[in-house]
This record gives structure tokens, C-alpha cells and sequence, in this order.
């Protein structure tokens, strides 16, 4: 990540670090230890990893971009939730999907001109690019927070 660099670079940049970092704490999770609540909650390290996969789509590919080709991440009943997941998926699965989904929204960023360029959803209130990597970032820090407790608290491991 630069220490230096231009707003867009920095913004984009570290949302990626933050990414790699969601990625680096599921890796080498067991089925098991990846379906384990850890907390008073029932969040999972799997249900965390799903619903920052439908965040990612929610945010860059449906609320900002308005794309039509991809399918909202959640049912109606579930709106901005996301941690419910196939009882058939595996870690490695959810991580190739997350990855894919940010892929995808590495590509509404690129595809888009400036950090002053507003959202396209006609249902949602506006906001610009440089609004939404804040957010993200935001949000995945917070996520990746939770996923270096539960990692910690399954198996010890601690760290980037």
C-alpha cells in the first residue's frame, strides 16, 4: 500500500489491503471452525465472509453502478443482511466468490471517471465514489475486526 499517493490510489489501495486481510483471516479455517460462533451472537467467520460478499455487490455493483446483470446479493426478507449462506458451501468457496465480488467492484471503480462521480440507483439517495470507498472501507475494517476476534478466539491466530 503507498504511503504516498494520489486520493484515489490511497482510498482504492487500502479498501484492497482491507480485502486481502478479510481473505488472509478465513484462510485455512476448517468447515467447522469456519461454521463456529465465537461470540453472543451467531455470526460465523463463513456468514461474515457471505454477507461482505453481498455488501460488495449491494454497494458498487447494484446501489452505485445500478447494474442490472447481477442479481441483488439477498432476498427481499433479508435486505442488508447477507450472513445466511448455503449449508453445502466450503471456506474456499466463499473466498473465491468474495474475491470475484471484488473483483467485480474493483471494475465499477475503474470504469468510473472520478471520485466526484455520483450513484445511478434510482431508489437509493445519491452519493459519489469517493463517499462509497470511505464506507467500505469502514465497513470492512469493522468486518475484518470481527474475523481477527473469531480467528483469535478458534485457533489463536493473530495478525494481518
Amino acid at each position: 500500500m503507498p504511503r504516498i499517493a494520489d486520493e484515489r490510489t490511497a482510498l482504492t489501495s487500502r479498501l484492497d489491503w482491507l480485502r486481502a486481510t478479510a481473505v488472509a483471516k478465513v484462510a485455512g479455517l476448517t468447515e467447522e471452525q469456519g461454521r463456529t460462533a465465537v461470540s453472543p451472537s451467531d455470526m460465523t467467520p463463513m456468514g461474515l465472509l457471505h454477507h461482505m460478499t453481498a455488501t460488495e455487490r449491494w454497494w458498487f455493483s447494484i446501489d452505485f453502478a445500478a447494474s442490472r446483470e447481477v442479481p441483488p446479493p439477498w432476498p427481499e426478507d433479508e435486505q442488508h443482511d447477507g450472513f445466511t449462506f448455503p449449508d453445502t458451501a466450503t471456506v474456499p468457496e466463499l473466498v473465491a466468490a468474495y474475491e470475484a465480488e471484488c473483483e467485480r467492484s474493483r471494475a465499477v471503480v475503474a470504469a468510473t471517471p472520478g471520485l466526484d462521480a455520483v450513484s445511478q440507483s434510482p431508489t437509493e439517495p445519491p452519493f459519489d465514489l469517493r463517499y462509497l470507498l470511505v464506507h467500505m472501507i469502514d465497513e470492512t475494517s469493522r468486518h475484518c475486526g470481527h474475523l481477527d476476534y473469531m480467528r483469535e478466539a478458534l485457533d489463536g491466530g493473530r495478525g494481518y
